[in-house]
Order: structure tokens, then sequence, then C-alpha cells
């Protein structure tokens, strides 16, 4: 796989940390509407405005932070598949984008259409998702820093394959 200019790497890097904090952003809006709500705001006014933040924000940045740090991945010597590091967080950010698109999101247009008249239970997941969608972005963000465990072992077929050129 091609590597990129040191330059064009810390943009790519720059986009991926702008995007990861619109990410992380829009998400702490999301807890915030859904704990106001449980502490006593109006559903009808605050779940339209989760609608909207979910619909207009939180998904689209969701993908794109996942396809700016798997183009990242591919495009640096830090390889997709090379680190465990880089293997959890993608395995992380691919579930919670899954999550974000595909429960989360139609779960915000709902209350957003049904306001005050969404059940006690769906209105707990709209405090629970974001609260552990959060932890997830957190705990990607301390991997992204401390890069622990190292490289990946060579897989077997491959390192004899490296050894033969």
């Amino acid at each position: 796989m091609p590597r990129i200019r040191p330059s064009a790497r810390k943009g790519l890097l720059t986009l991926h940390l702008v995007t990861s904090l619109g990410w992380l952003g829009a998400d702490l809006v999301l807890l915030t509407l859904g704990i106001a709500v449980q502490r006593g705001a109006d559903p009808a006014v605050l779940y339209p405005v989760g609608a909207l933040v979910g619909t207009v924000l939180f998904a689209p940045l969701s993908v794109l932070v996942w396809l700016i740090g798997v183009t990242s991945a591919l495009l640096t010597p830090w390889g997709l598949l090379r680190y465990r590091w880089v293997v959890v967080k993608l395995v992380l950010t691919t579930v919670m984008v899954g999550l974000v698109l595909f429960l989360l999101t139609p779960n915000l247009r709902h209350a957003g259409a049904v306001g005050a008249a969404l059940p006690a239970r769906d209105r707990a997941d709209l405090v629970i998702a974001p609260a552990v969608s959060t932890s997830l972005m957190i705990i990607a963000t301390v991997l992204s820093t401390y890069k622990p465990w190292g490289r990946r072992p060579a897989q077997p077929a491959l390192a004899g394959r490296a050894r033969n050129r």
C-alpha cells in the first residue's frame, strides 16, 4: 500500500481529529438532551432537536470518522491490521457506526416524531446509548494516545513469503 508524505499524513490526522471531536461533541449533546428529558424537560421540544442532531451531525460524522480512520491506517505505517490497538479501534468504531446508523438514528427520528408520547423504556435508551457511545469513544482516544499491546505477530504464511523475497 502506498504511503503518503508527512504533511499529507498530518492533514489526514487533523481531519480525523476534527471529525472525531465533532462526533464526540454531537454524542455529548444527545446525552445532555436525553438527561434533560429524564429530569423533566419537555420531550416535545428536545426530542426533535435530538433527531436533528442525530440525523444531520451524528450519523454523518460517524461515517466520516470511520472512513478517514481507515484511509489513514491504510496510508500510514500503522496499517489497518498491523497493530492490536488499531484493530481494536477499528472494531469499536465499526460497531459504533453500525449502532448509530441502524439503531440510534432511527430511534432519534422516532422520538422526534412522537415527542412526549415516547414510552419511558425508549426514553432510557436515548440516555444509555449516548452514554455507552461516549465511553467507547473515550476508550478509542486512550488507545490512540497510548498505543498499547504493540504489533500483532506476523502470520506464518506471510512471514514465510517475506523471508523468500
